[in-house]
């Protein structure tokens, strides 16, 4: 039974070398980002991407390639453009006009508030970055957007493990064959968190990474710590490593 030493450390980097390669790319959302050489291109992409990464993984990635069909002019143009004609679109919680209320957030702050990564920029600085986002999502969201929008734009005063923002955060600043990096300059690998769900929380658990229960804030905090006991400068690294040890065992 591996332990959380140096045991451990050597698996986890022995997986990350062989999960973090350019094979990981097309089976994943990152995917998306890899195909914009323009910032403002690839920073959109990730993050309608990772609004998307819950529920089936097929399925999603094939509601995604529909919707990225329709910014045949990229993303960012897309964006600045306006026009978001979605007809009967939906994907499991999210409705057509929930996905139009996050382009609609996103033209705005493009046209006027300098884009995502100004706002992310204002967030890291204000010392409760998630929230931050929150309300500016939420407090420039069109009045018909439903549920959805809450989903697709989650509250951290709920206390959940916010998965998709972090995921969003991991491609834009750590910077490897998979994660495009185009962010290092307002935020350190060092400070994110991990991007955790149910699996990866599973085999944290299993790998005694994690000791609680629940699948929330908490439990983002306590798999974080230990993964930076393995690496403090990118300790968010390992989440290759826990994937690929699900691939691996399940």
């Amino acid at each position: 039974m591996l332990t959380t030493g140096n045991d451990l450390k050597e698996y986890l980097e022995g997986l990350v070398e062989k999960y973090e390669v350019l094979d990981f790319i097309p089976d994943d959302p990152v995917r998306f980002l890899h195909r914009y050489k323009r910032v403002e291109d690839v920073e959109i992409a990730g993050f309608i991407a990772s609004i998307f990464a819950f529920g089936s993984r097929k399925v999603f990635l094939q509601k995604l390639e529909i919707l990225f069909d329709l910014m045949d002019e990229g993303p960012y143009q897309y964006v600045i453009n306006g026009d978001f004609k979605l007809d009967n679109f939906v994907y499991r919680f999210l409705k057509a006009q929930d996905v139009i209320g996050v382009f609609q957030v996103l033209h705005k702050l493009y046209l006027y508030d300098g884009g995502l990564k100004a706002l992310f920029r204002k967030a890291i600085a204000s010392g409760d970055l998630m929230q931050y986002v929150c309300d500016y999502f939420y407090r420039n969201a069109p009045q018909f957007v439903g549920k959805g929008f809450l989903f697709a734009i989650p509250n951290p005063k709920c206390k959940g493990a916010m998965k998709r923002m972090w995921m969003f955060l991991r491609w834009m600043v750590r910077k490897s064959v998979v994660d495009v990096g185009v962010w290092q300059d307002i935020m350190k690998p060092s400070q994110l968190k991990i991007p955790l769900d149910t699996h990866v929380a599973r085999v944290s658990r299993e790998l005694g990474l994690l000791k609680r229960s629940g699948n929330g804030w908490c439990a983002v905090e306590e798999v974080t710590s230990k993964l930076r006991e393995f690496d403090p400068e990118d300790p968010i690294k390992y989440d290759f490593a826990l994937f690929g040890y699900g691939i691996d065992n399940y």
